[in-house]
């Protein structure tokens, strides 16, 4: 396994392959090879979101201490333009995002705690397997909208085109949140 740095504290980690006329091979996680690349998280769930259109956006989410969460993402058909922003205040990145292009060819991508998350399909029939290490917790959750203008997130996709859900359209502002969140530990 390889692990490159995306933005921040966020790393692609691409697993080995082993191609011949039949196929591939991938060992896609281990808990021990993940460690060796300084990720030492014990994750303990498993989450699985299918997307049947391109263009439909899930989030932006995050939950607050003691159930923040750090993600481990793969997508295993389709692909997404995923968005991940920095909400630790100390960070050098703070109140900043970042993107990545994420397919099945890629390998995981891991975002730690104090980033808030989202994403958006660019194909139909996306389906994306993900690892946190907090159980969900509806009185801990938190989401920032997905086109707050503090943040201008660049989507690559038409705005009358999102496909989204009620509950991720009535998110909160960051100026709604950022006082807070900025109230929060994040280790």
């Amino acid at each position: 396994m390889k692990k490159n740095n995306i933005f921040s504290d966020v790393v692609l980690i691409t697993p080995d392959t082993f191609e011949d006329a039949r196929g591939f091979f991938s060992e896609t996680y281990n808990r021990s090879a993940i460690k060796k690349l300084g990720i030492d998280i014990d994750f303990i769930q498993d989450n699985q979101s299918f997307s049947q259109n391109a263009n439909t956006l899930r989030g932006i989410h995050f939950q607050s201490p003691p159930f923040a969460q750090s993600k481990l993402i793969r997508v295993l058909s389709g692909s997404i333009f995923d968005i991940f922003i920095d909400l630790r205040k100390d960070s050098e990145t703070y109140e900043r995002y970042g993107s990545f292009n994420l397919n099945p060819e890629d390998g995981w991508l891991f975002i730690p705690k104090g980033f808030a998350h989202g994403f958006v399909t660019l194909e139909d029939q996306t389906n994306i397997l993900y690892k946190v290490d907090a159980y969900y917790n509806s009185d801990y959750e938190y989401g920032i909208k997905w086109d707050d203008d503090f943040f201008s997130i660049n989507w690559p996709i038409d705005d009358k085109k999102i496909i989204i859900s009620k509950k991720d359209t009535n998110l909160s502002s960051w100026h709604d949140v950022k006082e807070k969140v900025n109230s929060w530990s994040w280790s």
